[in-house]
């Protein structure tokens, strides 16, 4: 199933009409399913959750969704991921891993746009961290951190044809790009860099969204250990508020002349 179709418009501009051939982000459901042991010795498998999502990257969606929900601790309890058919993946969990399928009630259907909207109440997002972001020594030079923004757009390979996708990518401290994911959803462009890249914590890294700073992103990321979430839009209150809790630096608004810094400045090496 191909990340981008093509479909022919009218465009319309500057007073002139023309027919064009034009590409799409391709949006499909996804249907994550899970199978485990139960505590009467046989398999069960059940349906977790429905996500709207950019086909490709399906077992690295499914393995950082099931970490940053909190349904597993470490990827070593996955056994085996199947894709039983072209939007139904099954993750197979190990014999001795223990899980109730009860304890993450939620909505099973989640917009690409939303991946909180579906939560059966609000404290559940407020899940166990393992690795604690305060912990991590990163830091990264300001002249550095302005030159991502147009980095990250040059790596967007679907967003430069479309101008409709999501971006998250891993960067290290010299601003190199370690990894870049895209999805029409930005948690789930954050479950693929996240399960993509399973050595936890991920504290000697930072992540750049190439939205707005929200709070599942924020979430997300500290779950996996991140020490700094840069975003190129603006952040929301209590993506703010759970960063300072967590020990997060997060960085709002960057832009290739300035940015805002709203917790955490320490990791920010400013040169006035």
């Amino acid at each position: 199933m191909d990340s981008i179709v093509s479909k022919e418009i009218k465009r319309y501009k500057k007073g002139k009409t023309s027919n064009i051939l034009d590409f799409l982000s391709t949006e499909e459901p996804l249907e994550i399913r899970v199978r485990y042991h139960t505590n009467h010795g046989a398999y069960r498998t059940v349906s977790i959750a429905v996500t709207m999502r950019t086909p490709g990257d399906d077992v690295s969606l499914s393995r950082g969704f099931l970490f940053t929900e909190g349904m597993i601790s470490d990827q070593s309890q996955i056994l085996e991921i199947n894709q039983r058919e072209p939007n139904i993946i099954e993750v197979s969990f190990r014999e001795d891993v223990n899980f109730d399928p009860s304890r993450f009630s939620r909505n099973f259907y989640t917009t690409s746009s939303c991946g909180v909207c579906g939560k059966a109440s609000i404290d559940s997002i407020h899940s166990e961290t393992i690795h604690l972001p305060w912990k991590s020594s990163f830091s990264i030079d300001s002249e550095v951190l302005m030159k991502l923004p147009k980095f990250l757009f040059d790596q967007q390979i679907n967003f430069s044809k479309t101008g409709g996708i999501h971006a998250c990518a891993l960067v290290d401290e010299l601003g190199k790009f370690i990894d870049v994911r895209e999805d029409v959803g930005r948690h789930n462009a954050m479950d693929k860099l996240i399960g993509a890249n399973p050595d936890y914590p991920l504290s000697s890294g930072m992540i750049l969204v190439s939205g707005r700073a929200s709070f599942e992103l924020v979430q997300k990321a500290s779950k996996a250990g991140v020490g700094l979430l840069a975003a190129i839009g603006a952040p929301s209150s209590l993506a703010v508020q759970l960063a300072e809790e967590q020990g997060m630096t997060l960085v709002g608004f960057l832009k290739k002349d300035g940015f805002n810094v709203y917790c955490g400045e320490d990791r920010v090496i400013l040169n006035n």
